[in-house]
């Protein structure tokens, strides 16, 4: 992937707050640049399983998150990498196959948000990014958390994959065996970083060595 440009991280109304957290802190732990983007939907369930209140756009986001992204990874996290764009900033370079990012995470990502991206449709940055990212043929993460699905979920999901893009459940393993929440995110962030071809250490190698021959 094209390191000079910025991975695009969307949050929107799913349940699932802390996945979309952790995931943008590993990321700049990384030293990744992340471009944010944040549905009203998102600022809503941030606030009733995070207790934060993300208000504003640009800065004023950047900097009301730094303080919860250290406690959630337990350290000090720089946040000079990141940029936040408003819903209807249409003048981002996410909105651009030209200047957009090498790739994209929606994490959580609603049904909503998802059938909006299946369907082509450009109303909100978030769509419109994901959008340049099918046509530019980049890699396209949506990090689903929902239950059950209905066959309209599935059908959306099919033809999403079919257009290459990597749908993602949250939906944790417990080979390494988590003794906390943190492993159990540790273990989805992880999975994204994978698809990222972004090199960390937050799960062990597969096989688990005591079962490595």
């Amino acid at each position: 992937m094209q390191s000079d440009r910025p991975v695009a991280v969307a949050r929107t109304g799913a349940s699932g707050a802390r996945y979309g957290l952790r995931l943008l802190g590993s990321l700049l732990l990384l030293q990744q640049r992340v471009d944010l983007l944040i549905s009203d939907a998102a600022r809503l369930v941030l606030r009733q399983e995070c207790g934060l209140d993300v208000q504003g756009d640009g800065a004023a986001v950047v900097q009301a998150l730094a303080e919860p992204l250290g406690r959630e990874l337990g350290r000090g996290v720089e946040v000079a990498g990141l940029r936040h764009f408003a819903q209807s900033d249409w003048m981002a370079p996410l909105a651009s196959g030209a200047s957009g990012s090498r790739a994209m995470v929606v994490c959580p990502c609603s049904m909503g948000t998802l059938a909006a991206i299946a369907h082509g449709l450009s109303d909100t940055l978030i769509e419109r990014a994901a959008d340049v990212m099918i046509k530019e043929r980049r890699p396209l993460l949506l990090v689903p958390r929902e239950a059950p699905l209905s066959a309209i979920h599935l059908e959306n999901m099919l033809g999403l994959t079919r257009l290459g893009v990597t749908i993602l459940p949250a939906a944790p393993g417990f080979y390494h065996r988590p003794v906390t929440v943190e492993a159990l995110l540790d273990f989805m962030v992880a999975r994204i970083l994978d698809q990222l071809g972004i090199a960390h250490r937050l799960l062990p190698s597969w096989p688990p060595a005591s079962n490595a021959s």
